[in-house]
């Protein structure tokens, strides 16, 4: 009996790829709301599950920014079917009582997904592209960049994480 694509994308795929991310992490978060000028560098928690037989991961951070507290949530999956990357955000700082939706492709060493936000006072919505960069084992990059109406991108935020 042969193996389904799931099951091997979770042998050597792009499943295996986020299950390597499960468990608990803690890094450091620097923000940007202004292109090139840190506005804070703060210490940030993080856990990720599989969820949904190995369909999922979930990844639950906590934080401060500017001295205050923040959570948030990611799903992340791989839509075999369609060969997509996709994300679904809620934290308690950025997005408010938004949820965004993202999707895009693997890389060469993780994921890159594109949504965007906006609401009616912004007469063009913005993207926000998310980069998650696995460096090993025991260390992966969570970055962020706002893009503009216009095209130009610009760092917002990013984690740096150590397994623990």
């Amino acid at each position: 009996m042969s193996k389904s694509k799931f099951e091997i994308s979770k042998e050597s795929g792009p499943h295996l790829r986020l299950a390597s991310l499960v468990g608990s992490w803690d890094g450091s978060t620097r923000t940007w709301f202004e292109k090139d000028v840190l506005a804070d560098e703060s210490p940030m928690r993080g856990r990720i599950t599989l969820i949904m037989g190995g369909r999922f991961i979930r990844y639950e951070y906590t934080g401060t920014i500017q001295g205050k507290p923040f959570e948030g949530s990611m799903t992340w999956g791989y839509d075999l079917s369609n060969e997509k990357c996709q994300c679904a955000w809620i934290d308690s700082f950025h997005m408010g009582t938004a949820i965004m939706a993202s999707e895009g492709t693997e890389t060469g060493n993780g994921f890159s997904v594109l949504g965007s936000y906006g609401s009616q006072e912004m007469p063009e919505p913005w993207g926000w592209r998310t980069e998650l960069e696995i460096i090993n084992s025991d260390q992966f990059i969570l970055r962020a960049f706002n893009i503009s109406p216009e095209g130009e991108a610009a760092k917002a935020t990013e984690t740096i994480y150590h397994r623990f």
